[in-house]
């Protein structure tokens, strides 16, 4: 039978068990050389893209794109290895800039090789999210040239990059006195295009084996096949609520695995962890509530309602501070053994800490909260 004559439900279900038994397979026997040694899990990146687990939430033959179902395959890799999961949303919002921009030269053939995982990318949105609150500049510029524009200039840090991969990047436009207003594009940046450089990162905390490169562009030529959005802020305002919801596959999935340590070492040390505060059922309890919550959220991802977008945020920062309490307390309740460099429960630290800070941050989260809710206040 074709798995597309399948229900939903089914289809779902086979997803779920294809991206568990990777996570729980190949890469769990790989996440401490990930973790310690900076190995980029290409291959496995692939078989999850086989699977489905990384294009889940995109619009297919077989209907309209599923993000609980994203978010849920997404989880179950975080629950093993949280730079992993990081990876695949990466992939997820890659493929969502291809997919939304509307560009038939970006949604053939690129974007089928994408959905399959024969070409890998990221998203260099970091730097554009961060200017849009208003947090730090534009660090990539755009000169008018016929036939598109010219690029150039320096980000520092852009994950699920090699020579043979791409991302989603924003420069603001430079015009000339009397030339329109200035905007921004979105466009398609290749690794291996003329013009663009990948220089090695500083060793990370926690986050190592992300492929997480410096990107320096510097007259690199973007043609009108090449663009996703020109301007892109109304392209950003329709997809910004579908780029902050999938982030939380991440937080749901290392929280869990922090819930499972903890119940890992009941049997031995319950007696005296009973008196630590955030025990496992009531963060599985309040977990189960967040999941529950994001689930809903998913069934809308492109709602531009801005209450809508409030909850999304909300619920992102929620998920944020849960994983640094659970990751926390799976520390507390280990003792020692949670304290070795070799610990899930020490890994699972680090990468909660990642989930607190990567873009969108806890405080750039309540920054933009702050921002939206103070425009429904009379002046």
């Amino acid at each position: 039978m074709n798995p597309a004559d399948l229900p939903p439900d089914v289809r779902a279900g086979d997803l779920l068990a294809a991206t568990r038994a990777l996570a729980q397979g190949p890469l769990r026997e790989q996440v401490q050389a990930i973790d310690r040694e900076g190995l980029y899990p290409r291959a496995l990146l692939q078989e999850l893209a086989a699977a489905g687990a990384m294009s889940a939430h995109l619009d297919s033959d077989q209907g309209p794109g599923d993000y609980a179902l994203a978010i849920q395959a997404m989880a179950e890799v975080s629950r093993v290895c949280g730079a992993t999961g990081f990876m695949m949303w990466c992939q997820a919002v890659a493929g969502l800039y291809l997919q939304q921009s509307g560009q038939p030269a970006l949604r053939g053939e690129v974007l089928a090789a994408h959905v399959s995982g024969k070409r890998l990318g990221g998203t260099a949105l970091s730097n554009p999210m961060k200017s849009f609150a208003q947090i730090e500049s534009l660090l990539l510029k755009a000169t008018p040239v016929p036939g598109g524009y010219r690029v150039s200039g320096t980000l520092p840090w852009v994950s699920n990059l090699g020579p043979d991969h791409y991302c989603g990047a924003i420069a603001a436009v430079q015009t000339g006195e009397g030339a329109a207003a200035p905007h921004e594009i979105m466009f398609l940046l290749r690794c291996d295009a003329p013009g663009v450089t990948l220089r090695e990162c500083p060793s990370f905390s926690g986050m190592e084996g992300t492929a997480t490169y410096a990107l320096r562009v510097k007259d690199l030529f973007v043609g009108e096949g090449e663009l996703m959005a020109d301007p892109a802020r109304p392209f950003i305002a329709r997809i910004r609520a579908a780029f902050v919801m999938l982030q939380c596959g991440m937080a749901v999935g290392i929280t869990q695995g922090a819930i499972d340590s903890m119940w890992e070492v009941e049997p031995q040390l319950g007696h005296v962890n009973q008196y630590l505060e955030d025990r496992p059922d009531a963060l599985q309890a309040e977990l189960d509530g967040l999941s529950q919550r994001v689930m809903q959220l998913a069934r809308t991802p492109y709602n531009t309602d801005k209450d809508f977008f409030i909850d999304v945020l909300d619920a992102r920062a929620h998920g944020a501070e849960l994983c640094l309490r659970a990751a926390q307390s799976a520390l507390m309740h280990q003792g020692a053994r949670g304290y070795l460099m070799s610990s899930e429960v020490q890994r699972r630290v680090r990468e909660s800490h990642f989930v607190a800070i990567v873009t969108p941050a806890i405080k750039h989260l309540r920054k933009e909260i702050a921002r939206l809710s103070a425009e429904e206040l009379p002046a």
